[in-house]
């Protein structure tokens, strides 16, 4: 399988970012996406841990924080041995801040208030220039640093957020960040008494990490759209359960994810 483009979105419109992500799940050949953020330091701290191929950068992170071009003056003071592919959308449509994001690094800027913009057309764009990205990036630098575990396990960690909120969950729930730690520990080796490895953890007992689990699963599937449930969780769902069990979900995500590491 040809690799994909690896994909962090920075954007702090919710309608936009479900477009885009939309947009990657249609095309799941080509594109993963592996980070959402809306704050500028986080988006930072993402190319640095997750190293991704592409950025889809917002200049405006009105409910966010810091803005599109914070970020890319800490990518370029940060003189990393590989930047990745910065793709601009914006509504601001002043030469002067897109030359002055053209000079702190962005390679391709595409305004929202243009006739054809869509998150189809930012991923077709992508999409087209994919194979320049990957030679790009394969070819800058003749010493590619191997990736450490710890860099690797934040990796894989951002992914299983982004996975949950796909589905509702958000890092609020109670229950998520032990989901988290179960879908993560099950993707190196499937253990029995997951709740009670997790309990030992954090000091709560098995009990009560089981049932903050299943509450997680069970408001997502309550509360959140269900055309969105079953388009981002595929496996068979017992009728008289009616919502996944802990072990189903955890087992589900863990091996999605793994396939993809």
């Amino acid at each position: 399988m040809e690799k994909r483009l690896e994909i962090l979105l920075v954007e702090d419109d919710q309608q936009e970012c479900k477009s885009i992500i939309d947009a990657v799940d249609n095309n799941p050949d080509d594109f993963l996406l592996i980070g959402v953020t809306n704050n500028s330091m986080r988006a930072f701290q993402h190319v640095i841990e997750a190293q991704p191929d592409a950025v889809i950068l917002d200049l405006e992170l009105h409910h966010g924080g810091g803005d599109g071009l914070d970020f890319l003056k800490r990518l370029k003071e940060a003189q990393l041995p590989h930047t990745p592919f910065i793709l601009i959308t914006t509504n601001n449509i002043s030469m002067l801040t897109h030359e002055v994001a053209r000079e702190l690094g962005a390679d391709y800027i595409m305004t929202k208030n243009q006739k054809d913009y869509s998150a189809k057309s930012v991923l077709e764009f992508l999409k087209i220039t994919k194979s320049v990205i990957l030679n790009r990036r394969q070819h800058v630098g003749v010493n590619v640093v191997e990736e450490s575990p710890t860099i690797a396990a934040k990796r894989i960690k951002r992914r299983i957020c982004t996975e949950l909120e796909k589905v509702g969950i958000s890092p609020k729930a109670v229950g998520q960040k032990y989901l988290v730690d179960a879908i993560t520990i099950t993707i190196q080796q499937p253990v029995t008494r997951i709740s009670d490895v997790i309990g030992k953890n954090y000091r709560k007992t098995e009990s009560s990490v089981e049932r903050a689990m299943q509450n997680a699963i069970n408001r997502a599937w309550k509360t959140f759209d269900v055309n969105e449930l079953y388009a981002n969780y595929t496996a068979r769902i017992r009728p008289d359960k009616g919502t996944p069990t802990v072990t189903e979900f955890i087992h589900y995500y863990a091996q999605k994810i793994k396939n993809d590491f």
